[in-house]
């Protein structure tokens, strides 16, 4: 038998690949972001701060933001950024100087401008001077969309649409309002949700403990605090919240606004903390007058048990601070501004009036004294907030960007860092545990053989890359399991409960793919000897020996292939005999389905597709027979021709395999498993090592960018935060629980580049 396939040549070939795209700088987005920036002390400047870096992180060099703060006569902040530009805002000869050193820079082709009435009211004229004489494209953020205007705001706002190419919103309230009132055509406005943070799983009561708040119902807020936070609304409730509730405590954290501090001060912190007195609510009130780095923000939020939203702006169309409280799955009370009556309004928090703190306490009590209520808030709180992360916000933004340089830009997917977080939570002394409720492990759903043999594969492929110790306790964990699995006939069971015990559910359901699956684990790991202990291989090598009596009745197609593979892998002579006739099973099947345009081993695509003419060409390359390389290379591309449509991968949805007779391209939309990708991947990297072909190395970057957004929802499956994958890609959304396969599938798929 032949030695298995070099994988040194692709991951150099892979590499090579990436710093070719890198350095390919003449096609990249220079965009102009005109806006506030930190060290400013304002919410539209940490806004365009995390915009940025989300557009970075996720595009790398296809975008190349080019800072231009925003600042006053007095203002005269240091940036951590080079700001080639500068806007006075309060001197209408900065906004012609502007525009005409924007002009000059060939570079420059968008110029992203976020808009705030507040920030162009000191130079009458000043922004329509800029907008009229900047012959740059121009895409306009509105942070805030009064309604009912007035002739002349009606007039202002129209005339500043009147220049940009696009103009974003971030509600669907916002984009009717600037339709209806404002006159202005629906097709130039893009709705992009407020960017909110991804965040790992964490332990509530730890965190509380962290923050000397053991044992404490915990109701926040926060923001840059002035009168029309109206937090007094929530401290004239406190009576009545701590009256049935005694063990709570109010948050109230952030420093008053810096332009409130210049213009009187400490005037309404002074207000709240004489009302806090007057109220006898020292024991249940802490003040933090801080302007928290973000990690410690976040932290606050997760240990939050209520979230209280109290403005009493009734125009104030979207909040950051709701935005992250949401995400942070909170449960939320709020009053009525159309952020969060859009947000809220699928039972995701609790609306009140403004300025009712009779009904702000009725629904704080409401939510303390019902623990499965906050609960069900916050996982629909976090399905609801999920679209909105800032990955999927510079998706938009980017796509955007591309749209208006005629996609000239190539956004070329950033490869996220390896995070084995999700997997380390999700495996126990036992194995690998079967499901998760979004990122919490569910000890209930228990185990499986099939969960922990691709576990033990993907982290033997990590060691493999990394030689990272930590990863032999886990292979030592999944092959124990699999171990464990293996009954005295040879044969395995698949399903095991949380105490350890096999389910009915074995002697219910077919097992043959999940024997096969523990073959292919078995015979990677033995692949991988000289690096593992003797011990590893060893028990591995007993385990398929025991198994391959039982293997050789095998007649289902998946279970075959993967037999098929775990043999090559262990590349052993005395089993050559058995992965050659199971290789011929598979040809004979293909043989007999085969006919004009239907190229395939059965009379219809269902899941895991790829992984057929992957092993077809794996049993060429271990005895090469000419006949499994033509059948492998020809069943690909009838399968290739399937799934990838205009360079993205869309494989058969579960919703609908396709069938023999319907062989047109029309599957229905959703129902994609991360799974089938990943077979994908692995399979183009097989190819791709047989034949260098650049063709396959492509078709597998743009199958892998499916995890990273690029997918009918241009949003991510992949959560870097967790390092979990979701479950599926739905027609209209993302399955957010993160499963053991699902993850373990990302896993392999990424370590394959």
């Amino acid at each position: 038998m032949n030695k298995n396939i070099n994988s040194d040549v692709e991951d150099k070939a892979i590499r090579r690949f990436y710093n070719d795209k890198k350095h390919k700088t003449y096609n990249k987005a220079n965009i102009v972001f005109v806006s506030t920036f930190p060290p400013k002390v304002c919410g539209i400047a940490t806004y365009t701060q995390d915009l940025i870096k989300s557009l970075h992180s996720k595009f790398g060099e296809s975008i190349n933001a080019i800072i231009c703060p925003l600042e006053t006569e007095e203002e005269n902040y240091e940036y951590n950024e080079y700001t080639e530009y500068k806007l006075n805002i309060s001197d209408a000869v900065s906004y012609l100087e502007l525009a005409a050193k924007i002009n000059k820079n060939d570079t420059v082709e968008l110029v992203m401008l976020q808009h705030e009435f507040g920030f162009f009211n000191e130079t009458r004229n000043g922004l329509f001077l800029f907008l009229k004489n900047l012959k740059k494209d121009v895409i306009i953020t509105f942070h805030t969309v009064l309604p009912k205007p007035g002739k002349e705001l009606k007039e202002k706002v129209k005339e500043i649409a009147g220049f940009a190419k696009s103009l974003i919103v971030m509600t669907s309230i916002s984009a009717d309002i600037l339709s209806n009132d404002y006159e202005i055509p629906f097709d130039k406005i893009t709705i992009i949700p407020h960017g909110t943070h991804l965040l790992p799983f964490t332990d509530k009561i730890a965190l509380k403990e962290k923050y000397n708040l053991e044992n404490k119902k915990v109701l926040s807020t926060f923001g840059l605090l002035g009168s029309g936070k109206n937090i007094e609304t929530t401290l004239k409730a406190l009576p009545e919240i701590i009256a049935k509730n005694p063990d709570v405590i109010f948050l109230i954290l952030g420093k008053t606004h810096p332009a409130i501090v210049r213009h009187e001060g400490e005037k309404y912190r002074d207000f709240l903390e004489n009302l806090t007195c007057k109220l006898h609510l020292e024991n249940n009130i802490r003040f933090i007058n801080d302007y928290l780095p973000l990690p410690e923000l976040l932290e606050y939020l997760q240990l939050t048990d209520v979230y209280l939203f109290t403005s009493k702006d009734r125009n104030q169309a979207v909040s950051g601070t709701f935005s992250y409280a949401i995400s942070s799955g909170c449960a939320i009370v709020s009053t009525p501004i159309p952020h969060a009556l859009e947000v809220l309004k699928e039972d995701t928090g609790i609306i009140i009036d403004f300025e009712a703190p009779e009904q702000l306490s009725i629904a704080v009590n409401t939510l303390l004294e019902n623990e499965s209520k906050r609960e069900e808030l916050r996982l629909k709180s976090l399905e609801k907030m999920a679209p909105t992360a800032w990955e999927n916000s510079s998706i938009l933004h980017a796509l955007l960007f591309q749209k208006f340089r005629n996609n000239k830009t190539n956004l070329n997917y950033t490869l996220p860092e390896i995070n084995l977080g999700h997997i380390q939570n999700m495996t126990t002394d036992l194995g690998m545990i079967q499901f998760s409720k979004i990122s919490k492990p569910d000890i209930n759903s228990g185990y499986t053989l099939d969960d922990n043999a691709r576990g033990m594969i993907a982290i033997c492929r990590h060691f493999e890359v990394s030689r990272d110790k930590a990863d032999l306790q886990l292979i030592s964990i999944y092959l124990n399991f699999i171990k464990f699995c293996q009954q005295k006939d040879g044969s395995f069971l698949n399903y095991v409960d949380e105490h350890k015990q096999f389910t009915q559910q074995n002697y219910e359901t077919n097992l043959d793919d999940s024997n096969g699956r523990a073959i292919w684990a078995l015979g990677y790991l033995i692949s991988l000897k000289e690096i593992l202990s003797p011990e590893l291989s060893e028990t591995a090598e007993n385990i398929i020996q025991k198994n391959l009596i039982w293997a050789e009745k095998i007649h289902s197609t998946r279970a075959i292939a993967f037999i098929i593979k775990g043999l090559y892998y262990q590349n052993s002579e005395k089993n050559f005999p058995l992965l050659k006739e199971l290789a011929n099973r598979l040809a004979k099947m293909y043989q007999h389905e085969a006919k004009d345009d239907w190229h395939w081993f059965e009379s219809y695509l269902t899941y895991g597709n790829s992984l057929l003419p992957e092993a077809l060409l794996c049993a060429w390359t271990s005895t090469k027979d000419e006949l499994y390389k033509q059948i492998a290379e020809e069943s690909f591309q009838f399968l290739l021709s399937k799934i990838m449509i205009d360079d993205n991968i869309k494989v058969v949805s579960n919703k609908g395999w396709m069938q023999k007779e319907n062989t047109k391209n029309d599957t229905p939309i959703g129902g994609e498993q991360p799974i089938d990708v990943a077979y994908t991947v692995l399979a183009l990297s097989t190819f791709y090592k047989v034949f260098d072909d650049e063709k396959y190395l492509q078709m597998m970057i743009n199958s892998f960018n499916w995890f990273l957004g690029k997918n009918h929802l241009n949003q991510i499956v992949y959560n870097p935060a967790t390092g979990g994958c979701y479950d599926g890609l739905e027609e209209r959304n993302v399955n957010l629980n993160q499963g053991a396969e699902s993850t373990v599938s990302y896993l392999m798929a990424r370590l394959s580049l």
